[in-house]
């Protein structure tokens, strides 16, 4: 395979590779290029440059239990039944719940939220809660973003006499909990439509199981009368924040979510996600980043670190006042849970030194906030380039923990295994993230299970890393436009990757460092054009000393993205330097 730009060893030690087999060709479009180097075949590229739900929704009716869910709640609707959605303390599982709410209130049903407090309930529907809904008159609870291993809670559910509908997206088991219906394309007897979206949220769950239901509704005959059929399309910008924020793969069905999502969150129907957005410091319609980086961890910091139902809460507003004060309180609640984060992420990166050579990075400590580990799991996976899962430990030293994965590698189904080995008091989640709880004394017996089970994988996944490189360009074609044509390959997002570019040779000139210790300068082309670059937080490593020592009179390839730089108004593009390498 011949090496991208011809380099073989960058500025950090790595080859450089085109991600589309063949490198770059002139027989396609940009987009269209963009669109093949990530997996689209080519006699399905109409479908994918502008992807509709039309063109990619499945029949709901291909996945297990889907339509026996469906026909059960269209009989509480009827039966103007008392129905509980319990939900999760993440972005998913509260957007999960508020879509399903706001389209049973748009059916005349208003049903009882119940999300648990992520301290003192931990993931999950317990018994406990399960009966006190039925207690308070439920007859029919639908948990979503969860249930798929909650055995011993439904048991109790329906000792009780609640039906629960289970619509849920992680890793399954052989055994299925005991359910009026078990909905989850993971399950292991899915058939091979449901098993095609495994990568889709819980939300994108929920968004299909509220299809099934009008479309039950419907076939009864529910709007022949002239009552309003509920738009299900208008909920789509709800489906398209769940799945950002929780790193769902944006291909196929996804990507189709997450592109006509942001076009109804334009139009800022939804009180909250606006009071959000405003909270935000949001001047312009959000983008795929801003659902990942501003709008989702403002939802997520309620379950983090203050109410974990506030996310629903604003998402299910009436009152544009309540929605304006809750997004305060989130966006408050989100500065507060980024100093927890970076406290807990310092002492973490000092602990997964020792441990940086293992298959897994596993960091453990008394007193870690559980509401931050997941992040800080990011960090350690980002900065590793490993699987890593970070553990809070309570005061009687049972440990709470999440992690996160690298591609090819499934992390939650070997925190699953671990689980049925014994190993695990609770776990699971999917391929890239999971959850745990570990007894006193467990995490080296876990430890030693995961570094065995996944060291073949993780040495697979990491032997063939490259930079890998969309396109080369000259130094004159980094301008606006071209980032207007990059993004009509987007959405981009986890499984769908922005696509990076190496622009060169060049001469780098006035490189400094600004701000927070980010490298900056300008490349300069042999034909006099010439572009700004960037590399964030990198004065203190290899790749940025090499920019702040490199000669005037030095030829160099950049590579990263190219993005505008709105900063103050402006709009010009730059290209934010991931890697170099001198000519």
């Amino acid at each position: 395979m011949s090496n991208a730009c011809n380099v073989e060893r960058s500025v950090l030690g790595q080859p450089w590779r085109w991600r589309r087999t063949g490198g770059v060709d002139l027989e396609h479009s940009l987009v269209d290029q963009l669109l093949l180097a990530r997996g689209v075949a080519a006699d399905d590229l109409d479908r994918h440059r502008a992807p509709t739900i039309r063109d990619f929704l499945p029949d709901p009716s291909e996945f297990a239990d889907m339509d026996t869910a469906a026909a059960r709640l269209a009989d509480a609707v009827e039966r103007g039944e008392i129905i509980a959605i319990f939900g999760d303390y993440d972005v998913d599982g509260a957007t999960s719940a508020a879509l399903l709410t706001l389209l049973l209130r748009r059916l005349g049903v208003e049903p009882m939220i119940y999300i648990p407090d992520r301290l003192m309930e931990g993931y999950g529907p317990s018994g406990t809660a399960l009966v006190a809904l039925r207690d308070q008159g439920a007859t029919l609870a639908v948990t979503v973003d969860c249930g798929a291993q909650a055995f011993d809670a439904l048991d109790a559910a329906a000792a009780a006499g609640l039906e629960v509908i289970v619509c849920d997206h992680h890793q399954c088991s052989t055994r299925h909990p005991v359910a009026a219906a078990f909905v989850n394309p993971n399950r292991l007897d899915e058939s091979a439509t449901g098993a095609a979206h495994g990568h889709v949220a819980a939300v994108g769950m929920a968004f299909l199981l509220g299809v099934a239901l009008i479309r039950e509704l419907r076939r009864r005959g529910r709007f022949v009368d002239g009552t309003a059929e509920p738009r299900v399309l208008d909920l789509l910008d709800i489906v398209a924040l769940g799945t950002v924020a929780d790193v769902a793969r944006l291909k196929s069905l996804n990507r189709a979510f997450v592109t006509q999502g942001l076009k109804v969150m334009a139009g800022r129907a939804n009180i909250g996600l606006a009071a959000l957005a405003d909270a935000a410091r949001l001047s312009k319609a959000p983008t795929c980043r801003d659902l990942g980086f501003a709008l989702g961890p403002r939802i997520n910091a309620g379950g983090r670190v203050g109410k974990s139902d506030l996310g629903v809460r604003l998402l299910t507003a009436t009152d544009p006042e309540e929605a304006r004060a809750i997004a305060e309180e989130l966006d408050h609640l989100n500065e507060e849970r980024r100093a927890i984060e970076q406290a807990v992420t310092d002492a973490a990166l000092l602990q997964a030194d020792r441990h940086a050579s293992d298959p897994v990075v596993l960091v453990t400590a008394p007193g870690w906030h559980t509401g931050v580990v997941g992040i800080v799991a990011s960090r350690l996976k980002e900065r590793f380039g490993r699987p890593a899962i970070v553990i809070g430990e309570d005061e009687a030293g049972q440990g709470k923990g999440s992690g996160r994965s690298i591609g090819g590698v499934d992390l939650g189904a070997a925190v699953l295994a671990a689980k049925d080995s014994g190993l695990l008091i609770a776990g699971g989640g999917h391929a890239m993230a999971a959850g745990l709880t570990v007894a006193p004394g467990g995490v080296e017996p876990l430890r030693a299970f995961l570094n065995d089970r996944l060291a073949a994988d993780v040495e697979r996944a990491r032997g063939g890393q490259a930079l890998t490189l969309d396109a080369s360009l000259t130094p004159g074609a980094i301008h606006a436009a071209l980032c207007d044509e990059l993004d009509g390959a987007g959405p981009y997002g986890a499984g769908w990757p922005s696509p990076r570019v190496a622009a060169g040779p060049a001469r780098l000139l006035k490189v400094g460092i600004v701000g927070n210790g980010h490298v900056r300068g300008i490349a300069a082309g042999d034909d006099g054009k010439s572009f700004r670059w960037i590399a964030f937080r990198s004065a203190d490593t290899a790749l940025g000393q090499a920019l702040l020592s490199a000669s005037t009179d030095g030829r160099w390839w950049l590579a990263g993205s190219v993005r505008r730089d709105e900063w103050q108004g402006g709009c010009a593009a730059e290209m934010h330097v991931e890697d170099a390498a001198p000519t």
